[in-house]
């Protein structure tokens, strides 16, 4: 592509536009883009060496412009967006595999990368700046694929990274407390959400359980799903240390459905899966295979079995999350569940004592330790997680790896030891640097001494 908004990016013949963002003012990098070998430049002010085009917004003006050169093109693909708090990554990765396993080309954009069948490269963001996804779909569409899905975070939709970029399909996950340290409040966090929902063309499909959402019934094309009463209703749900059963209803027919994966949660996800694949004419016979093969992506519930016990890796990072997963393992629990858990640094405090709250009444017992501190004292996000506590069945390990190891030294037959907040991520963010740690890697080190 010949439009590059990173000067390091630039390449001799390319046009530099000069985005204002909240990370950097690109008009600093003009005369480094220009080196580069821009032959010209798009900005908000100044008179350069080659070529100038000065506009009153350079995000709008890219926005306009990737979309006449390229959506005659992207809209041969058929586009999946979905948002929520939780069960994102999940559902858009199942769904990913599931229309590959098809024979329907497929690509994946979101927390854990881009791929196309297989993984092309790790992203910054769950969902990266416009001109990345522009890239990134132009890539599937020069692969042949004929769906894209793609994870879209609410702070992709407030600054406007999928700006003009129609989405056939919209799935609404849930809503529940996370980044109010940017949205402030729930109803902004939801609006933020909903916008998507303004660029769906075909089908939304809306978790009805979820008190918030009428802010997402907005379209008269919408599909429900969900415990209460719904388009396809949920019930009969059975969860064990090995599979998960339910029932689904649609049209006053009853499909009975078997998966690997655990936990009410991922039976959220399941379904929406299951939706998708029905509205795009795949039958039950085929989808029941298809929800019985699925395995979760890396970094949710994901299992190692050690000795008689299991340890479970997972993302994990919100009240909502920490609460789901704990309430899962007890269902099928028969000893007892210990828990790793931390907050991250420079982000939502608000949220950092309820995790902690949920840890202690639904574990056995739990250790708090760090997450990605990033610019803050590791002690001061504990304090903030335990300043509300009236129990002690916790302690304290600020280093994660010694936390981890405490953890396994406590299993005996049965127990369980989740390990959460991390996930995928093979990283520790402390300061500035991201320095290489992987809960799982860390794992296998010790149950293999």
């Amino acid at each position: 592509m010949k439009y590059k908004v990173d000067s390091r990016k630039v390449k001799k013949g390319d046009i530099f536009v000069a985005l204002k963002e909240a990370n950097g003012d690109g008009h600093k990098f003009i005369d480094d883009a220009i080196k580069n070998g821009a032959s010209k430049i798009i900005c908000e002010h100044g008179l350069y060496s080659v070529d100038t085009l000065v506009v009153k917004d350079t995000h709008e003006y890219l926005v306009n412009i990737l979309k006449d050169e390229y959506g005659s093109i992207l809209s041969n693909l058929k586009i999946i967006g979905v948002t929520g708090t939780n069960g994102k990554t999940t559902t858009c990765f199942c769904l990913h595999n599931m229309l590959n396993e098809l024979g329907y080309k497929c690509g994946y954009i979101g927390t854990i990368g881009f791929y196309i069948k297989d993984k092309i490269n790790n992203l910054n963001n769950t969902t990266p700046d416009i001109l990345e996804i522009y890239e990134m779909l132009l890539k599937c569409y020069e692969e042949k694929c004929i769906y894209v899905v793609m994870e879209v975070s609410s702070h992709a939709l407030v600054k406007k990274r999928v700006d003009k970029i129609n989405f056939d399909y919209g799935i609404f996950t849930n809503l529940t407390v996370d980044h109010l340290d940017y949205h402030k409040t729930m109803e902004n966090y939801a609006l933020a959400k909903q916008k998507l929902f303004k660029n769906v063309t075909k089908k939304s499909i809306i978790n009805v359980d979820s008190d918030y959402k009428d802010y997402f019934l907005i379209n008269e094309n919408s599909i429900t799903y969900g415990f209460n009463k719904s388009d396809y209703n949920i019930s009969n749900i059975i969860l064990n240390s090995n599979e998960s059963i339910f029932d689904l209803t649609y049209n006053d027919e009853t499909t009975t459905f078997k998966t690997n994966l655990l936990g009410k949660y991922n039976i959220y996800n399941l379904v929406c899966c299951i939706i998708l694949l029905k509205e795009i004419g795949i039958k039950n016979d085929i989808i029941k295979q298809l929800v019985l093969n699925v395995t979760p992506p890396k970094g949710r519930m994901e299992i190692i079995n050690y000795n008689d016990s299991k340890i479970i890796v997972d993302y994990a990072h919100t009240p909502d999350a920490v609460e789901n997963i704990l309430k899962s393992v007890k269902e099928f629990n028969k000893g007892k569940i210990y828990t790793i858990i931390g907050c991250g640094g420079n982000r939502d405090k608000t949220k950092r004592s309820k995790m902690a709250n949920i840890a202690c009444s639904l574990s056995d017992y739990s250790i708090f330790t760090t997450d990605n501190p990033r610019n803050e004292k590791p002690e001061n996000i504990i304090k903030d997680m335990i300043q509300k506590l009236d129990t002690n069945n916790y302690e304290i390990i600020i280093n994660r790896e010694s936390a981890i190891e405490k953890g396994i030294q406590k299993l005996q037959k049965n127990d369980i030891l989740l390990v959460l907040g991390k996930g995928h991520e093979d990283y520790q963010i402390i300061n500035d640097k991201k320095i290489h740690f992987d809960d799982k890697e860390v794992i296998e080190k010790y149950i293999r001494r």
